[in-house]
């Protein structure tokens, strides 16, 4: 699972007066981004966060639970692209989270190596999710039908949800008919996901060390520190769609893939979930 994740700087640009081209007006003032949350993301997680510029698509993707058939476990996703917003959360929901370590065992993935979304169509408030022929056998599976059904009904517009496989005569419209909140588990407390250093492309160092949760959070206390408990030095940040502590560090060389990096956390989720400990975790480094 990837984070979408971005910082933007606006610079507000002078206009020349249409009366006089020698005589400029203020600077106009961008307008502050926006963020708009499914009733599902604000049930589960609370007020989505704000955003520098643009607007923010907040949406919530069930997966299904690998513990207790049947049930999905609900996790933030957000995106700048209103028109994608349900194949993207499909496509997701289809790659899993088998990445997030924090979550072993705990998320089924019950889609068949080389299945995928071939056609969303919509009529009216009804959904046809119509997937390749890989899903034959799997589609029948009631922790994916909630999965897909919760994912998509969330979204305004959205009544119905039949699933259908390519190739496949049987539907799967009496265990979708049985799709409900009731299949959403309760949230525990938030976690930490992994801690990840981020490059430019081709760069020597890191510019920055992550601490992902895995929902938006408030920083109550984050500090990072070497093997032998040494803190490493730099100035912490939210980071956008508040789902990292970010450390801007003093002395980026330090900083490799593969190094031992100890997390001492406190953060509550806006929903007034509370969390707080101290872990170590292997440095992680991507570019962006």
């Amino acid at each position: 699972m990837r984070y979408l994740r971005s910082f933007i700087l606006f610079l507000a640009v002078t206009a020349l007066a249409a009366c006089n081209a020698s005589e400029r007006q203020p600077a106009e003032t961008e307008k502050p981004g926006s963020v708009k949350a499914t009733k599902a993301f604000v049930k589960e997680f609370g007020p989505a966060p704000a955003v520098e510029k643009g607007t923010a698509y907040a949406f919530v993707i069930y997966f299904p639970s690998a513990k207790q058939p049947g049930k999905v476990i609900p996790f933030p996703f957000f995106s700048f692209d209103e028109a994608s917003l349900k194949k993207v959360a499909l496509a997701k929901l289809i790659g899993g989270l088998g990445d997030l370590k924090s979550y072993q065992g705990e998320i089924a993935q019950p889609f068949p190596v080389g299945a995928r979304l071939l056609d969303l169509q919509q009529a009216g408030e009804s959904v046809t999710a119509v997937f390749s022929k890989e899903l034959a056998g799997a589609g029948s599976d009631q922790g994916l039908v909630n999965a897909v059904v919760l994912t998509l009904k969330q979204f305004e517009g959205v009544g119905r949800v039949a699933i259908r496989v390519e190739g496949a005569p049987e539907s799967t419209d009496k265990q979708a008919q049985k799709a409900d909140e009731s299949a959403v588990l309760p949230l525990a407390p938030p976690r930490l996901l992994n801690v990840t250093g981020m490059k430019e492309k081709g760069a020597a160092t890191v510019e920055e060390v992550d601490a992902f949760f895995d929902r938006p959070v408030q920083i109550k206390e984050l500090q990072l520190f070497d093997a032998g408990g040494k803190p490493f030095e730099g100035e912490i940040y939210h980071s956008v769609f508040d789902m990292a502590g970010v450390l801007k560090p003093k002395s980026p060389a330090k900083f490799s893939a593969g190094l031992p990096v100890q997390v001492r956390w406190n953060v509550t989720d806006k929903m007034g979930r509370n969390s707080s400990g101290q872990t170590e975790m292997m440095l992680e480094v991507r570019e962006h």
